[in-house]
């Protein structure tokens, strides 16, 4: 179940000294690393770099490569076009529109991890009747089972993915019976199950009921995108019900 986690800055390094004796470019290269530094963590197509230096491709290719061996520049994974050649300045590390964040590993979606974590946070809401983001982030952090920090943030998102489930339900704490360690009005979660609500004033969060209100994957949601309303199963769900 280990894995590493990328860091969230963008920015890590200093920018090399494009003038330092030590480093030697061509007009060509320059123009290149300019257009590419430019994009910072987002970084650029090679179609793009074509468009806006309007270098020839045999130009632009020789460049990428030099560039490339001076450790000034990087290939990325952008997944959601992992077919095409994707470069940024080496200072820079990519935005989560570009590697989809913590769930992704090298640019593939990590299901292990995902699905393990999935796992705890239905076992101790489980254990605990009611229980929040908080509460559930800190007895997986102290079972030990990852050899990564797990965040709160994450929690959070494997959370909102089961109340889209209908494995956990989003419910408001009344400070009664099993709400009592919950203060009034926190938001909480509790398991799906028959006959199990029965005398508990509970209110359901009014966002659980609304796919995108909950959607751990909403900051990547567009129109045209890979993941978009259009596509969504969750949202088709929602509207056919």
């Amino acid at each position: 179940m280990s894995r590493s986690q990328g860091s969230s800055s963008s920015l890590k390094r200093k920018r090399p000294g494009l003038s330092s004796p030590s480093q030697s470019f061509t007009d060509h290269e320059r123009k290149l690393y300019d257009v590419i530094r430019s994009r910072k963590d987002m970084g650029i197509w090679t179609r793009d770099m074509k468009k806006e230096t309007n270098l020839p491709d045999n130009v632009v290719n020789k460049s990428l490569k030099a560039l490339h061996a001076k450790n000034l520049i990087k290939e990325v994974v952008n997944i959601q076009n992992k077919g095409r050649k994707h470069y940024m300045a080496a200072e820079f590390q990519p935005s989560k529109e570009l590697t989809g964040g913590s769930w992704y590993v090298a640019g593939s979606l990590d299901t292990d991890f995902i699905r393990s974590l999935r796992m705890f946070c239905v076992k101790y809401i489980a254990e605990e009747k009611v229980a929040t983001v908080e509460k559930v982030t800190e007895l997986i952090r102290g079972n030990g089972a990852f050899a990564v920090e797990v965040t709160k943030q994450q929690v959070e998102e494997i959370v909102r993915a089961l109340v889209l489930d209908d494995e956990v339900m989003e419910v408001k704490s009344n400070g009664m019976e099993e709400f009592g360690s919950v203060p009034v009005g926190n938001v909480c979660y509790k398991c799906v199950g028959k006959g199990r609500s029965g005398g508990v004033k509970a209110i359901i969060g009014a966002m659980a009921s609304i796919p995108c209100g909950v959607c751990p994957r909403i900051s990547l949601c567009t129109p045209d995108g890979v993941i978009s309303p259009r596509t969504c199963v969750y949202y088709t769900k929602w509207l056919d019900f």
